[in-house]
């Protein structure tokens, strides 16, 4: 059944306006001047209106740590729990893990994917093809160099799962890199020590994305700029960031800001979501909630705590932009940075009837997701 959303103040993620949103079977037919005669309406009474956010990294809902725990259930827990901070759409992801869990990952997703048309568009895999000098908190015991082996079983199961895969490009042979990129999955660079002229090079090979900037990469020194200076610099390169405050310092953040300008996005990376799992051990994996992060038992970061939601909120609030200009950072950026600003991110026609509201200063933001209904 067609239905009209009304009286909306809609951000279509290229221009504000008072139209008219059409929907139907999960899908926005038309955004127009005038509501159609005999039509159910949606009335906004003010509000205003974007698309749904986007999560390209969440490793956790409010249960369930998707690389524990490979299961439907887990993403469900992520699909739904992310709905509560007005994220419709996600990647969950799944860090450094054995050759065996990351095909289970990828075949749980996709049997997922079978079963639910929702926001779940497939999976982040981070690592396990990372330096082991810029892990994290990823475990030594399953950060490893990659095998062409390996490489061509995981691009020939997952392919068309994996839309994000984070790799540390240093410990590639030039035709293994190769063999990524001309695999279709977007190749995010991170976990790092690549040098400024080592990350330029990387950046010419095709790589146009980094995995949380500041975070666990060479950082930026008026000798050697680094992974963060070469990003910072290069115009095609997209960078997200983790915006609570304890990844990058919010200052930090404002000048990532002013040299990325469209280029700038935000991730959640959230471990788990709502701040409910106090205390977390998996393997060689821990995080405990300190302060309102999540820490390992050696005092570093182990994921974050932050929802896209307040993410939004948070760069409203401290990177001295605008409302529209915050939510652009959670939907039509994102779906730029991996390649499906085609189909995801803009309230446009033949894109999915999936939104977020939210009033003037952010204050209230919540999902709008008709595409479940």
């Amino acid at each position: 059944m067609k239905k009209a959303i009304i009286n909306g103040i809609v951000h279509t993620g290229e221009e504000i306006n008072n139209d008219i949103i059409i929907i139907e079977n999960g899908i926005i037919i038309s955004v127009q001047k005038e509501i159609p005669n005999n039509i159910p309406l949606i009335d906004l009474k003010g509000d205003h209106i974007s698309a749904g956010f986007i999560d390209i990294q969440i490793n956790g809902g409010e249960q369930f740590y998707f690389s524990q725990t490979p299961t439907e259930e887990a993403i469900q827990d992520i699909h739904k729990t992310s709905l509560q901070y007005a994220t419709t759409h996600t990647l969950p992801c799944l860090i450094s893990s054995s050759k065996e869990t990351i095909l289970q990952g990828i075949e749980t997703i996709r049997n997922y994917k079978a079963k639910y048309n929702n926001g779940v568009m497939g999976m982040h895999l981070e690592g396990p093809f990372l330096n082991p000098l810029k892990r994290g908190a990823h475990s030594i015991n399953q950060v490893r160099k990659p095998t062409n082996s390996e490489l061509e079983e995981i691009i020939r199961y997952g392919k068309d799962i994996i839309k994000v895969m984070t790799i540390a490009p240093e410990c590639f042979t030039d035709e293994q890199l190769d063999m990524l990129l001309e695999s279709g999955i977007v190749i995010s660079a991170g976990h790092s020590t690549m040098t400024y002229k080592e990350a330029q090079y990387y950046f010419s090979k095709g790589i146009k994305l980094v995995t949380h900037l500041f975070n666990a990469m060479t950082q930026f020194g008026h000798r050697e700029p680094g992974l963060v200076g070469a990003t910072l610099e290069n115009e095609s390169v997209y960078a997200p960031v983790i915006l609570d405050g304890a990844h990058c310092d919010y200052a930090a953040a404002r000048l990532a800001y002013k040299l990325k300008q469209e280029k700038f996005f935000l991730i959640s990376d959230a471990a788990f979501l709502g701040r409910k799992v106090s205390n977390f051990k998996w393997e060689n994996f821990d995080a405990h909630l300190e302060n309102g992060f999540y820490r390992n038992k050696e005092g570093n970061l182990a994921g974050a705590s932050i929802s896209m939601k307040e993410a939004v909120q948070n760069a409203f609030n401290h990177l001295n932009v605008s409302a529209d200009e915050a939510i652009k950072m959670a939907t039509c950026r994102v779906a730029s940075a991996i390649n499906m600003d085609n189909q995801l991110g803009k309230i446009k026609s033949g894109f999915p009837a999936s939104f977020t509201t939210f009033n003037d200063n952010l204050s209230r933001i919540e999902a709008l997701n008709y595409n479940q209904i």
